[in-house]
């Protein structure tokens, strides 16, 4: 196979604490998202306990798409969708993640959304949980932290399985898993954190590792028993893993800062690829506790579950690599969600972000090489502020060139052999930023009216980038 398959999955992908807003309208519950407060590039996000009257809280609004779901949806057939990835809000299913009904409101509305997108012969593609869980399982139980969660989550995917059985087919489990290796555990792990404190933080201490690696072991065993119940529910369903991923290069050829970037790339997607897709920590995973300190609370029928769950299919996010090096002079330079050092063979976002379609090829065949299942890129795009013309357009030709690039570097990945199924690309109606809270931080192929000062009507205004992709999806990625 030289080109896209005929029944490529291209599309688009959003999540429910950045886009759909409505944060507490007809029963919905107060979500980890819902207690951060917007900053920016140098001012970093913070957690509070109890809204600040005065303060901006982006889950809130996001884009508003819980009124406007109908017209966004058209908007994403006009470009020709196959699929759209988007998230359910947990706590617009359970409140409180530990109700013992579903709140039938929020049921009503993803079956609306999941009908809509079918009436344009849109696929819906699920995260189940994305960086939003019920703040309630944070303050009574201590977020992941507890194995009582593991309970609470395994309902939730149940009653959503049960509930879309006939209009759901493909499900991830949980967004970029692997980011409690990286961060803090407020925002992946629900873990509870001080009034004030920045959950994106990546300096932790190795108490914060053992939090987390506990944390996300009981992920991986909600994981693997969703995966368990959704066969059982309907053995069509299709359910994967989602990763972040991280490309680390070496900075130089000393063998130092080759095995450094082999160990980064090993810890920030395979501790967590591995047990997802083969069912298993992976052999590296002793010393990294060892080194750390961590002690794990496995248990022989953990063992059992996370074998017997493994993933039908491998989704990651890609934006930008990065650079390692033991060299400790050079300066660092943040990524998503990483720290690393500038590579000087490319260029950099405003946001600080390289741009390296050639990074995603590299990592497409990685994956592949390592786990010879279907994969999705299920995020990847570029943030960038957007100029809306006198003449009401929006000339985007920064983001069609990163998107180009990389378009083509999955077209040579294929050529390689991989099995690659399906593209939704990140933000594809403007949404707020989950690093830094900003609107202005744009990705969409759509313009949201809307500022960072909340000032704007939400309408919608289709982007240079909209006809660009509707030729790349109509074309099966032939005309770029």
């Amino acid at each position: 196979m030289t080109e896209f398959p005929k029944n490529f999955l291209w599309g688009g992908a959003t999540a429910a604490n950045q886009y759909e807003g409505a944060w507490n309208v007809d029963g919905k519950g107060v979500s980890t998202a819902d207690l951060l407060l917007g900053g920016t590039y140098e001012k970093a996000r913070t957690f509070t306990k109890n809204l600040q009257p005065d303060g901006y809280y982006p889950s809130h609004q996001g884009s508003d798409f819980y009124h406007h779901y109908k017209e966004d949806i058209k908007l994403l057939a006009g470009m020709g969708y196959k699929t759209y990835r988007m998230s359910v809000a947990w706590t617009r299913i359970y409140p409180n993640g530990d109700d013992q009904e579903p709140n039938q409101k929020g049921l009503d509305f993803y079956r609306n959304v999941f009908e809509e997108c079918h009436k344009y012969g849109i696929e819906p593609l699920v995260t189940i949980s994305h960086y939003e869980m019920p703040y309630h399982l944070t303050e009574a139980y201590g977020g992941w932290g507890s194995r009582k969660v593991i309970d609470f989550y395994v309902k939730y995917a149940k009653t959503l399985f049960t509930e879309y059985k006939d209009l759901v087919k493909y499900w991830l489990t949980f967004n970029e898993i692997n980011i409690g290796m990286m961060f803090g555990g407020y925002m992946s792990l629900g873990l509870p954190v001080k009034d004030g404190a920045a959950p994106f933080n990546g300096n932790m201490s190795d108490e914060d590792i053992q939090a987390n690696m506990q944390g996300l072991h009981h992920q991986f065993v909600a994981s693997a028993l969703a995966v368990k119940i959704g066969h059982k529910i309907n053995p069509d369903n299709m359910i994967g893993c989602m990763i972040a991923g991280n490309v680390s290069y070496p900075l130089t050829s000393n063998p130092d800062d080759i095995l450094k970037a082999q160990l980064q790339n090993e810890i920030s997607n395979y501790y967590c690829g591995d047990v997802q897709v083969r069912g298993a920590y992976p052999h590296f995973a002793q010393r990294f506790w060892n080194e750390h300190n961590v002690k794990l609370n496995i248990t022989a029928e953990d063992q059992v579950v996370l074998k017997e769950g493994t993933v039908d299919y491998y989704t990651f996010s890609y934006y930008s690599s990065n650079a390692v090096t033991t060299d400790p002079s050079k300066a660092e330079a943040a990524g998503n969600f990483s720290q690393g050092v500038k590579n000087p063979y490319l260029k950099y976002s405003e946001w600080g972000w390289s741009m390296d379609p050639k990074g995603l090829r590299w990592y497409l065949n990685d994956v592949y090489g390592r786990y010879g299942i279907p994969i999705m890129v299920v995020e990847n795009g570029l943030g960038a502020r957007d100029t809306v013309e006198k003449d009401g357009s929006i000339n985007d030709d920064y983001r069609i060139d990163y998107l180009k690039g990389h378009v083509e570097q999955m077209k040579e990945a294929i050529k390689d052999g991989v099995d690659l199924i399906g593209y939704t690309p990140w933000g594809c109606i403007d949404l707020v930023s989950a690093g830094t809270g900003q609107m202005e931080k744009r990705y969409g192929f759509v313009y949201v009216n809307r500022d960072d000062e909340q000032k704007g009507d939400f309408s919608r205004m289709p982007k240079k980038s909209y006809y660009w992709y509707k030729k790349v999806i109509e074309s099966n990625g032939e005309e770029l």
